[in-house]
């Protein structure tokens, strides 16, 4: 896994439905691939590079003599541990626990191979560690449960907290993934970030908030379409919501959410009470007729066709991986400003430039929690460390980009101390 492959998530409710996790003697397909999974080989670059895994355990103590053992272990330990007994702030500076965020997932829904069990999401669970190490200078550490039931997961991961300084959740599929973490959030003091959520919706606000400024426009003047009502579709439209977008509809794979459509969960009902003030009915492709932008975070695919019939300056954030929801060449026929979750076209909607920032910003100031404050502050440090470098190919900075963890941050930390929840 390298830093540019990072994803979003797929619509639960567009996906294949899978009986449970994918027998490891089975062949694996995935949309990357035209057939079975391919078999290890150090002929295969990818395969070369995962031998022994991507992270390990580093040492920042030295253990050189017998003066350096005593005071990092016995006796020198038991002074730390009486401190931190009396008083348990003190393990915020005296353990690894003010840097370090555990990496958490069911394997019920990673990148977009689906349920493929804890052990096979491990290596994403690493890479993931290792962009947190890499770009935000945030130790993680994979946790790959074997469990789906809500509340076992729930309870798992708050028993784990007191040794970590915050909780990254992964690839764990709708609607399941809401409720772990509202109620896991209930549970302990520490930040809880559902990253296939919320990291897809910070980066997306982002990139629309300049791509409006592109074309002259603000948030307020858009009609958004989205397709997809999963884990990323939800949080997108949430985020825009909140800062402010003029009006957006949302559907799934039976069409159009509104209110009384049968079918609807809790969290599509909730939806549609927010949502869709034109009250578009019908197909996706229906209610992009005059649509200012289109934002996909699902499995389905647009044709031609209802691309054409969108507004003047239209915008299309085609997020699904590896397989767009609309061909970026399509696109691009259309559309003034057009963004992928790939890495090999412009403008890739990247969690990468959300999540180590954030992280980095909550952790220096040692939050509680992650606030809509902090999302909508981290979204427009990143729209802004570009506000001046603006094109329709360039409206959201590289992954490389070294201002993008310093600014996401700075913005972080400033938002968790508005808004309450900073503890130094």
């Amino acid at each position: 896994m390298t830093a540019t492959t990072d994803h979003t998530t797929l619509d639960s409710s567009l996906a294949a439905p899978t009986d449970g996790p994918v027998s490891p003697a089975a062949p694996v397909t995935s949309p990357g691939f035209d057939g079975p999974s391919p078999r290890p080989s150090d002929d295969d670059p990818a395969f070369a590079l995962h031998r022994g895994g991507k992270i390990g355990i580093g040492l920042t103590a030295p253990l050189n003599n017998r003066e350096d053992l005593s005071l990092a272990y016995t006796p020198g330990v038991a002074r730390v541990c009486t401190a931190i007994a009396e008083t348990p702030a003190l393990a915020d500076e005296y353990t690894w626990r003010s840097n370090t965020v555990i990496v958490v997932t069911d394997g019920t829904a990673v990148l977009g191979l689906g349920d493929i069990g804890p052990a096979a999401a491990l290596p994403v669970m690493e890479g993931k560690a290792a962009l947190f190490k890499h770009f935000g200078g945030v130790d993680a550490v994979p946790i790959c449960l074997d469990c789906t039931d809500v509340e076992e997961i729930v309870d798992t991961v708050a028993r784990l907290a007191p040794g970590f300084g915050g909780v990254n959740l992964e690839d764990i599929s709708a609607p399941r993934c809401f409720a772990i973490e509202s109620m896991l959030q209930d549970r302990v003091d520490i930040p809880v970030f559902h990253d296939d959520q919320h990291g897809t919706a910070i980066v997306a606000l982002a990139a629309l908030e300049n791509a409006a400024r592109l074309t002259g426009r603000t948030l307020g003047d858009l009609r958004a379409v989205v397709s997809g009502a999963g884990a990323a579709g939800v949080a997108v439209t949430r985020i825009l919501l909140a800062a402010g977008i003029g009006d957006i509809a949302v559907g799934d794979s039976r069409g159009m959410i509104y209110p009384g459509r049968d079918g609807l969960t809790t969290v599509k009902a909730a939806l549609a009470a927010e949502t869709n003030k034109a009250g578009l009915r019908g197909s996706i492709n229906e209610a992009l007729a005059g649509a200012d932008v289109y934002l996909g975070l699902s499995a389905g695919k647009v044709p031609e066709e209802a691309v054409a019939t969108m507004a003047p300056e239209a915008i299309v954030f085609a997020m699904a991986n590896p397989d767009p929801e609309i061909d970026p060449e399509i696109a691009h026929k259309y559309a003034r400003i057009v963004a992928t979750g790939r890495s090999d076209y412009p403008n890739q909607i990247n969690n990468v430039l959300a999540f180590p920032g954030l992280f980095r910003g909550a952790l220096d100031v040692r939050a509680s929690r992650v606030t809509e404050g902090m999302k909508l502050a981290a979204a427009r440090a990143l729209a802004d460390v570009i506000a001046d470098e603006l094109a329709d190919d360039h409206i959201i900075p590289s992954v490389f980009d070294e201002r993008v963890a310093p600014a996401v941050s700075t913005a972080v930390a400033a938002a968790a101390r508005a808004d309450g929840v900073a503890r130094r």
